[in-house]
C-alpha cells in the first residue's frame, strides 16, 4: 500500500495531522484533501481529543493546489465536480480548535487551508500568499473572502492582484498569523498551545470557538446576542460549577469536559 498522505498522531488530548506529499511540496490535491478530512472529523468526534494541530513539512506547508493535476480541465470538469466544494470545505465545520502550525511555503491553496484554521502559528522562514493570478486565474478556495478579513483589503488587493509572497513578520504585522517563532521551536510551540487549548473545558472551547467566527458572519447585535446566550448556557455545564468553585478554592480546575 502507498504511504498515506496524511499523517496522524495523538499526543494526549491532542491530534496532530502532517501533510505528507513531500516530493509535490505538499501540494493539495482531491486524494489529500479526502484524507484529512476523514482524519479531521473522526478527531472532532473522538472525546478523548481537545484540539488538533496541521502541519506540513520545513520546506512547505502546502505550496498551492495540484497545478498538474488540474491543467487539462475545462469549466465543465470543475463544475460538475464541484471541485474546492465537499471534503475541502470539511475544515470549516470541525467543531475543536484548529491550529496550522505553518513553516517554508503556504502558497494559493495552502495559504487558503491555513486560513481555515483557527489561528496560525508560524515559523520564521514561513512565506505567505495568493499567486493564482499568475496562472490566469484567481483564488478559489476563499482566498480572495478570507484574505481581506485577516489582513485588510488593501493588503489582499496587493497580495491577490501581484502575487507577492509575504514572510513571517509582516504577515504577524498584517494580523494573518498570530505569533512568529523560530524554525526549530515551531512544533513545540503548536503543540504547547494546543495542549493548554485541550485541558480547558471542551464545552467552553467550542462555544467560544463559534463566537469568535460569528463576529465575522454576523453583524455586532446578533453575535453579541449568540455571545450572550451561550456564555448563559455554559452555566448548566459541571465544568462551569468545577471552574468556578476551583477559582474561590485557589487550585486548578478538573474539567470534565461536561
Amino acid at each position: 500500500m502507498s504511504e498515506p498522505l496524511v499523517l496522524t498522531e495523538v499526543r494526549g488530548r491532542v491530534a496532530l495531522l502532517t501533510l505528507n506529499r513531500p516530493k509535490a511540496l505538499n501540494a493539495l490535491s482531491n486524494e489529500v484533501i479526502d484524507q484529512l478530512a476523514e482524519a479531521m472529523r473522526a478527531f472532532d468526534a473522538d472525546d478523548a481529543i481537545g484540539a488538533m494541530v496541521l502541519t506540513g513539512s520545513e520546506k512547505a506547508f502546502a505550496a498551492g493546489a495540484d497545478i498538474s493535476a488540474m491543467q487539462g480541465w475545462n469549466y465543465m470538469d470543475v463544475y460538475k465536480q464541484d471541485y474546492l466544494g465537499g471534503n475541502w470545505e470539511s475544515l470549516k465545520r470541525i467543531r475543536k480548535p484548529v491550529i496550522a502550525a505553518v513553516s517554508g511555503y503556504a502558497l494559493g491553496g495552502g495559504c487558503e487551508l491555513a486560513m481555515q484554521c483557527d489561528f496560525i502559528i508560524a515559523a520564521d522562514s514561513a512565506r505567505f500568499g495568493q499567486p493564482e493570478i499568475k496562472l490566469g486565474v484567481i483564488p478559489g478556495y476563499g482566498g480572495t473572502q478570507r484574505l481581506p478579513r485577516a489582513v485588510s483589503k488593501a493588503k489582499a488587493m496587493d497580495l491577490i492582484l501581484t502575487a507577492r509572497m509575504m514572510d513571517a513578520d509582516e504577515a504577524e504585522r498584517a494580523g494573518l498569523v498570530s505569533r512568529v517563532v523560530p524554525q526549530e521551536r515551531l512544533m513545540d510551540e503548536a503543540m504547547e498551545a494546543a495542549t493548554i487549548i485541550a485541558s480547558m473545558s471542551l464545552p467552553s472551547v467550542i462555544m467560544a470557538k463559534e463566537c469568535v467566527n460569528a463576529a465575522y458572519e454576523s453583524n455586532l447585535n446578533e453575535s453579541l446576542m449568540f455571545e450572550r446566550r451561550n456564555f448563559h448556557a455554559l452555566f448548566s455545564t459541571d465544568d462551569q460549577k468545577e471552574g468556578m468553585k476551583a477559582f474561590v478554592e485557589k487550585r486548578k480546575p478538573e474539567f470534565k469536559h461536561q
